[in-house]
């Protein structure tokens, strides 16, 4: 057995509690500034701190049912990525379920935490009734598009929002007609 097979052996994925909210804060502010640098404003990513979103995830977190839930996976006591998930009241794009969140630590990247993570948030939706499950990327992440890609998802839309200092970011929709756990 090698060190990394046994790394990945002491990996828990387990839905998140309220008290994890911190943790998924710091893991969602650390993920996007590694994985989001050139792509979204600079001054956005430095003006990340956890204290704003803790509320927020304690919030979801406190919400949390089969139809919108959160996974975390945990080493050593540590939280080292997150998914969440939830139903839509109305389908998009022939879907009725959408991936809201997956971040894993840089470090932590590549070594399937992210799709075990969606996995088991894709078990919960469709135990909630959910058939087809969309996630958003933004387009020029090409690490994102490779993930979903090789996990089957289609890439069905594109299009531009703005963000809060007025630049255009284009984001690409990708879609699971028929989710599986």
């Amino acid at each position: 057995m090698t060190s990394q097979d046994l790394a990945a052996e002491q990996i828990t994925i387990r839905r998140a509690r309220i008290g994890d909210a911190a943790s998924i804060a710091g893991v969602r502010i650390d993920s996007w500034r590694a994985s989001y640098r050139g792509l979204v404003p600079d001054s956005y990513l430095d003006s990340l701190q956890p204290e704003q979103s803790v509320k927020l995830w304690q919030q979801v977190l406190g919400a949390s049912s089969d139809a919108a839930c959160t996974y975390v996976a945990e080493a050593d006591g540590e939280i080292i990525g997150f998914a969440s998930g939830m139903t839509l009241a109305d389908s998009r794009f022939g879907c009725d379920a959408e991936l809201t969140a997956i971040c894993v630590l840089p470090d932590e990247q590549r070594r399937g935490l992210g799709k075990k993570l969606l996995a088991n948030v894709a078990a919960t939706l469709i135990g909630a009734g959910a058939t087809g499950l969309m996630a958003w990327v933004l387009a020029k992440n090409e690490g994102a598009r490779e993930f979903f890609g090789a996990l089957g998802a289609e890439q069905l839309y594109e299009q531009t929002f703005t963000w809060d200092d007025g630049s255009e970011i284009d984001e690409v929709g990708f879609v699971w007609r028929q989710i599986k756990a």
